[in-house]
């Protein structure tokens, strides 16, 4: 006979997410989770993951839903443990990642009187998150319906909710399986469907316009959204500019935005603005476009997602449809008529085509840099594969390259936060179906190098470090260098090498700091697939931002 947890609410949650058939449980090592730590790992149907630092918990959870699309579960003894998943649950509430953070605590009786472990546990994650609740001490038949509402949130939402359980002692006793009643949890929610006479209205106005906008950020790849954007690419009076975090790609597409806009003057500008703007996705990383659609408002912005909190990035939002693009488009695409009388989509192209001549003329003169190495990881990396990029210097880099079709690209771009960009990838790997590969730059991986602390990477794992001995991007940005503290306090350089924390977890690992060892490098790299690997290009006494300084220049 299976033996279970003899605490109520463990059982309870463990019967509610079977019936929602969520299965990936992250657990962090603790004493006041005992009974959900039994409960979990005396069944089958769950897949537990042993995760001991507790932030990189949180974002190992994080990779792993973000893949799979339905929760992952994050399990934490009581006190601080559970304060470390919040850039986690930050960054799954604005990438809209469903997430069940649940808290072993204790009595309420000992909040606040000097027991150990014991914090304010209850709502801790309120201004981040879907829902929060605290289940009973002892364990009622009511605290069924409220897991099951919360994992419903979750799902609807797309984003964390909270179960805090408190447990007395004893904690690590077993029994049978409590007599609980039938449970069923509703997992899929339709897209809404505008009526069509309302749809009418914006399509007079769309027919009106020969410059339109499509703008896509971070979105999961899809089929269907890139088949729809290809249609529209075929009216001269669209464009359609993406991020690489979009997972869309075209000949008739601008995927490489600063490429294109970032010394363009205001009055150049000016020519290239839309008269209406419709969004997908979210979290852009260009700041150039975000500048440049501030300033040079549309006359109508339309942002499409499903979500209670649309985002006004550009400050000119005057209709959100709220529900997916897909659902949108299958449905205004049989409104839209191409004007085929229109040259805005011409006029971005050549736009286009002039920045990409001098992109390529460029790099062929530009030695061995940050730049040259993105170009070379572009150029070499085999498809199908997914990357995982890492924030600051390294996803900005990213966008002003192609990438082989059939790449996929994700990043933590709701909070842009360096702190989980290792541990984000490794979950992910977890998940994917294709081979992972982690760009990241130095002081983002070392910072979260307890990532690397886990039994659970693959052969076909890679990570690339590009070190140039800090964080690199405040040589770049305006500001810091006025001030006396640019090296130790913005850059922090360091003289850290990553050779000993592959060794101490046992990945593979090779350094270069030369153009030609780099290609002979990344041929390996991508070729040997028996063991996890780490590769750091060294470019420490390089003048990175210099070289790209120079680049945006030669752009014109």
């Amino acid at each position: 006979m299976q033996k279970h947890a003899n605490k109520y609410t463990a059982q309870a949650l463990s019967a509610v997410l079977k019936a929602a058939d969520i299965s990936d449980i992250v657990i962090s090592p603790g004493s006041r989770n005992a009974p959900l730590i039994i409960e979990f790992t005396n069944q089958n149907f769950f897949h537990n993951y042993s995760i001991i630092d507790e932030r990189s918990a949180g974002f190992v959870a994080l990779g792993m839903a973000q893949q799979t699309g339905k929760p992952a579960v994050l399990v934490c003894t009581s006190g601080s443990a559970l304060l470390n998943y919040y850039p986690a649950v930050a960054e799954a509430f604005y990438s809209h990642i469903p997430l069940i953070v649940v808290s072993a605590d204790r009595m309420q009786k000992w909040v606040d009187q000097g027991e150990g472990q014991t914090i304010r546990q209850h709502g801790v994650f309120k201004n981040h998150s879907w829902q929060n609740i605290t289940l009973s001490e002892k364990g009622m038949p009511d605290d069924i319906e409220k897991i099951r509402k919360a994992i419903e949130t979750a799902i609807e939402k797309r984003g964390p909710v909270h179960i805090n359980i408190p447990f007395d002692e004893p904690l690590y006793d077993l029994t049978e399986a409590f007599d609980l009643p039938s449970i069923k949890v509703k997992t899929e929610f339709e897209d809404l469907i505008y009526p069509v006479d309302y749809l009418e209205k914006f399509e007079q106005k769309w027919q009106n316009s020969k410059r339109k906008m499509i703008l896509a950020g971070q979105h999961k790849p899809s089929e269907f959204l890139q088949a729809q954007l290809e249609k529209f690419a075929q009216d001269p009076s669209v464009i359609i500019l993406h991020e690489n975090i979009a997972n869309v790609q075209h000949p008739k597409f601008i995927g490489n935005i600063d490429q294109a806009i970032f010394n363009l003057t205001d009055k150049d500008l000016a020519q290239f603005k839309p008269d209406i703007l419709i969004t997908v996705g979210r979290n852009f990383v260009s700041k150039k476009i975000k500048q440049f659609l501030r300033q040079h408002k549309p006359k109508e912005h339309w942002h499409i997602e499903k979500t209670d909190i649309p985002p006004d990035t550009f400050e000119a939002m005057t209709q959100h449809f709220n529900t997916a693009p897909e659902m949108f488009f299958s449905q205004f695409l049989f409104l839209a008529k191409p004007i085929f009388s229109a040259n805005y989509q011409q006029k971005w192209l050549s736009l286009k085509e002039e920045k990409k001549n001098r992109h390529h003329n460029f790099l062929k003169q530009t030695a061995y840099s940050d730049l040259k190495a993105f170009e070379l990881i572009s150029q070499m990396i085999p498809s199908p594969y997914q990357i995982q990029w890492g924030n600051s210097s390294t996803i900005r880099y990213a966008q002003l390259f192609d990438f082989p079709e059939g790449t996929r690209h994700f990043s933590n771009r709701g909070t842009s936060g360096i702190d989980g960009s290792n541990s984000t990838a490794i979950g992910a790997h977890l998940k994917s179906k294709l081979p992972v590969l982690h760009v990241s730059g130095d002081i983002s991986f070392l910072y979260d190098s307890n990532a690397l602390w886990q039994k659970y990477t693959q052969p076909n794992f890679k990570i690339i470090v590009i070190n140039n001995g800090g964080g690199d991007i405040f040589n770049f940005i305006p500001g810091p260098a006025k001030t006396q503290a640019l090296e130790d306090f913005f850059v922090t350089k360091h003289r850290y090498h990553m050779k000993k924390l592959a060794e101490m977890f046992d990945f593979n690992y090779q350094k270069v700091n030369n153009l030609p060892g780099l290609e002979v490098a990344l041929k390996e790299f991508f070729d040997q697939n028996n063991k996890a690997q780490i590769l750091e290009i060294d470019t420490q006494n390089i003048n990175n931002a210099q070289i790209l300084k120079d680049y945006f220049s030669f752009l014109g």
